[in-house]
């Protein structure tokens, strides 16, 4: 045990963490050159595409230090806010963590959020600069910013390079010295806390673990803590470019476990491992349960293939615990689920991996987070969706959720910074200069209002520069008014969405313009209208389609015009009685959409 070191590698979006992490893996010779490619441990196609980390990868390694063999655990982190629930249950399998900080761009949101994260762990933190040998690099400011931040000394401080390799020799000495080796007893009751699954069709479920104590053999018989079932350990092993397995495996070690599981709901993210003969005496504290940040409708297109969606989203939350998801239906698009997700970007990659990985075709409703609503009666109803909405009669009041935002960025960002806040309904807490030109903003926000569109625009403002990051920190009582969408007079509830009064009106105006360039004309005219209980506030109309019935009138008496357009007028009436309309997917999709 004395010799396994287990660490992650947490770091803002696009500090270098999985190109540092290819240098690691091939200078411990784990990745032959055959089988190399830039981010090696990315390995969806998703993460390729965008260029980002959204799972954590675990991946050992051999390094040989002064003449004796060490093991090192390498778990690889995503750096987007949206996934920081992966980086919280990485950093509960390991001891130790490298804190990278990119020399051109300095300390960000996201570094220090992961940062606290690790420190509430007692990890031991190994501070590392990467990017060196950029021209843009800024060692001196940096290292100050990291200094000011975690109070280490500046020898503590590894300089590096992942695309060159510089200084990995030197971190990978420091990982060895610095991080504690795990601590645990071999010799007691099997404790393994599981801390990602995935999927395979066909060997079950395949459940990565860390063993905190004991050990665990091949065919032992294994009981899971919460949902107490028992299995044979079929095979079990540690985790290098491909499974490799092994007979035994005991306190320290981080791997893999088939057991021939086929049910996704048996395996719990978080859950512990242990022998159904010789049970340790409690679980292994997890990490807290996940609260999602926003919640939207997702609608498989056929209604035939509820159930297949069903089974796929199970599949996809073995392999994303931040995913959460309850049965719903709606008179507009059947029954589908409502999901909760962590942000916009987890929303897109959750419908796009659902696409790729199992061919579901689906509809996603307007997203809207959770509000806490109080009753006349004084009782409280959590509402996820606008259509769980009861009558204004018996609302007395309606909360929600603000969050603390912490925005870093250069100060000649700070004005257009500050006026988005404000517009966002935001209130300035507090601003601090962090280095001469570095300014920390601390904001309360409503989380409804950063939903949308709120991250481009940062971003947008600051030229790419600002960070951002945030958490939950209380429910305040809000103004919030329910807009529905009228087809014909007809609501179409997937389109309704809960806004804040003042925001009502633009939104439904928007809505209803959208709409108006998207609904293909039908023999009749189409209402399109906005409404707040019973009050219109917007109305687009889509013109109708007229077929010229007096074509074949050549001149005659205007009697007998009349007549024909009379007749024509009364088809039309009738007409739109039974006519329903038809709202392409297309439109579900611009609403999301809206600038």
């Amino acid at each position: 045990m004395k010799n396994i070191r287990n660490f992650c590698i947490i770091a803002h979006i696009d500090h270098g963490k999985s190109t540092l992490a290819d240098r690691m893996l091939q200078f411990t010779g784990t990745v032959n050159e055959r089988d190399f490619q830039d981010q090696v441990l990315d390995d969806m196609a998703l993460e390729r595409e965008r260029g980002i980390t959204i799972k954590s990868h675990a991946i050992q390694m051999d390094y040989v230090y002064q003449g004796e063999k060490y093991v090192l655990n390498l778990i690889d982190t995503p750096g987007h806010v949206d996934f920081s629930y992966e980086v919280s249950r990485s950093i509960a399998a390991c001891e130790g963590a490298l804190l990278l900080v990119d020399a051109t761009q300095g300390v960000q949101a996201q570094t220090i959020s992961n940062l606290y994260l690790a420190i509430d762990n007692d990890l031991e933190i190994i501070p590392v600069l990467n990017k060196m040998d950029m021209p843009a690099a800024m060692p001196a400011e940096v290292k100050d910013q990291i200094i000011d931040l975690i109070g280490c000394d500046e020898s503590d401080i590894i300089e590096t390079s992942g695309k060159t390799g510089l200084g990995v020799e030197e971190l990978l000495a420091a990982i060895i010295e610095r991080i504690p080796a795990p601590k645990g007893d071999p010799d007691a009751p099997l404790q393994a806390l599981i801390f990602d699954s995935v999927f395979n069709s066909y060997r079950g479920i395949i459940s990565y673990f860390r063993i905190f104590n004991g050990t665990m053999h091949t065919n032992d018989l294994l009981k899971f803590i919460s949902t107490g079932k028992e299995y044979n350990a079929d095979e079990i092993g540690v985790l290098r470019m491909t499974q490799e397995p092994r007979q035994v495996m005991s306190a320290g070690d981080v791997g893999y476990i088939i057991s021939g599981i086929k049910t996704s709901k048996e395996v719990r993210v978080g859950d512990t491992v242990t022998h159904v003969a010789r049970p340790c005496d409690k679980a292994v504290s997890g990490f807290q349960e996940v609260k999602p940040m926003l919640f939207a409708g997702v609608y498989p297109t056929d209604a035939d293939q509820y159930e297949e969606l069903r089974a796929s989203l199970e599949k996809l939350q073995l392999n994303d615990a931040s995913l959460t998801f309850v049965p719903e239906s709606s008179a507009a698009l059947g029954f589908g689920f409502r999901c909760g997700f962590l942000g916009l970007l987890h929303m897109e990659i959750v419908q796009e991996r659902l696409d790729r990985e199992f061919d579901m075709d689906v509809i996603a409703t307007v997203p809207n987070v959770s509000y806490n609503l109080y009753t006349t009666k004084g009782e409280m109803i959590e509402v996820h969706n606008p259509s769980g909405m009861p009558s204004p009669t018996v609302i007395d009041h309606v909360e929600e959720p603000y969050i603390r935002a912490q925005i870093i960025s250069k100060a000649d960002y700070i004005g257009p910074i500050i006026k988005l806040c404000l517009d966002k309904r935001g209130t300035l807490l507090n601003q601090v200069y962090i280095a001469s030109n570095r300014v920390e903003l601390t904001f309360d926000l409503p989380l409804g209002e950063i939903v949308f569109d709120f991250y481009d625009k940062l971003k947008s403002i600051s030229k790419g520069y600002a960070s951002f990051d945030y958490h939950i920190s209380n429910y305040k009582p809000a103004q919030l008014v329910k807009l529905d969408i009228l087809l014909n007079g007809d609501s179409v509830d997937a389109l309704s969405s809960l806004t804040h009064v003042d925001n009502a009106y633009p939104f439904g105006r928007k809505i209803c313009e959208k709409l108006k360039e998207l609904i293909p004309r039908q023999q009749f005219d189409i209402a399109i209208q906005a409404a707040i209980g019973s009050k219109i506030i917007a109305r687009e109309t889509v013109k109708q389609v007229r077929k010229d019935v007096t074509a074949k009138c050549y001149g005659g008496d205007i009697t007998r015009k009349r007549k024909l357009l009379e007749k024509q007028k009364q088809g039309k009436k009738r007409m739109r009685q039974i006519g329903n309309v038809e709202v392409p997917q297309s439109a579900f999709l611009a609403v999301l959409k809206l600038d």
